[in-house]
């Protein structure tokens, strides 16, 4: 079953290789792509439907009904944050639904504290060659477009 992995955040795409960390940027984590996130303060979105299955305030995983897991993190290490500009909306366990508000953050608290506010999306279990790419590095994008596919 091919799934659609939307973006959970408005911004710009970006190549995962270009992203400032090597756990991201040397896809120790497993491939995707990375949001230059564009608004002060957003909303952050389920990339698919699925079930919560990791949530801090600045990451969380949705695994969809296949078995696909999806890591989104708001910004490089924003876990020294300890949750300031974060406002999950939902548990672990939580159902969600493609599109559904997850979360919301401030990407301008994220630089104001000196990180990086970028957003890795990651396909955590995708088989090689990994996903396919929906969307151009440097296209504008809008939370909910779709921007990887998953077979």
């Amino acid at each position: 079953m091919t799934v659609t992995v939307a973006a959970p955040v408005a911004g710009t795409v970006t190549a995962l290789t270009e992203v400032p960390d090597p756990v991201f940027s040397q896809l120790m984590m497993g491939p995707g792509i990375a949001i230059d996130p564009d608004c002060a303060c957003m909303e952050v979105l389920s990339p698919v439907d699925g079930v919560v299955v990791s949530l801090y305030p600045h990451a969380f995983i949705v695994e969809s009904a296949d078995g696909q897991a999806i890591l989104v993190h708001l910004g490089l290490d924003t876990i020294e944050l300890r949750g300031r500009g974060f406002k999950p909306r939902i548990g672990i366990g939580d159902v969600v639904k493609k599109g559904q508000i997850l979360t919301t953050w401030d990407p301008t608290t994220v630089k104001q504290a000196g990180f990086c506010p970028i957003v890795p999306v990651i396909a955590l279990q995708a088989a090689p060659p990994g996903p396919a790419e929906l969307t151009a590095y440097g296209a504008a994008i809008r939370a909910g477009d779709p921007i990887l596919t998953l077979d």
